[in-house]
């Protein structure tokens, strides 16, 4: 078997310019877009804690072990973290709740971005 270097580096820079080109590619997208984000479909109540349901999973870029924001329009209801995630649907449970607010079906669930 022959070795050509000439091919060899051709080849390898031609992966390398690709994967840098991807890389570009996918921080820009993620860097402009908003945080992943779903509604509540119902909230259960079992004997150990509620159960909040979420309208999508992990299609939107939601992940297990997140914590994310429960708001109504402009006031944060609350925190949840997400235990469940399929496709489409998804559970969390309860952190915390503002005081006389509770989680509804409709509220918005967004995950928590740090900001550095």
């Amino acid at each position: 078997m022959i070795f050509d270097r000439q091919t060899f580096r051709i080849t390898f820079r031609g992966l390398r310019v690709a994967a840098v080109v991807a890389t570009a590619h996918l921080t820009a997208s993620f860097s402009q877009a908003a945080a992943p984000s779903t509604t509540v479909v119902a909230v259960e109540s079992t004997r150990v804690a509620d159960l909040v349901l979420l309208g999508s999973g992990f299609n939107v870029g939601l992940r297990q072990g997140m914590v994310c924001r429960v708001s109504r329009g402009a006031t944060e209801v609350g925190e949840v973290l997400l235990v469940d995630l399929r496709p489409s649907s998804g559970a969390a449970l309860i952190l915390s709740v503002a005081p006389s607010q509770s989680i509804r079906s409709g509220d918005l669930v967004s995950a928590r971005i740090l900001k550095s």
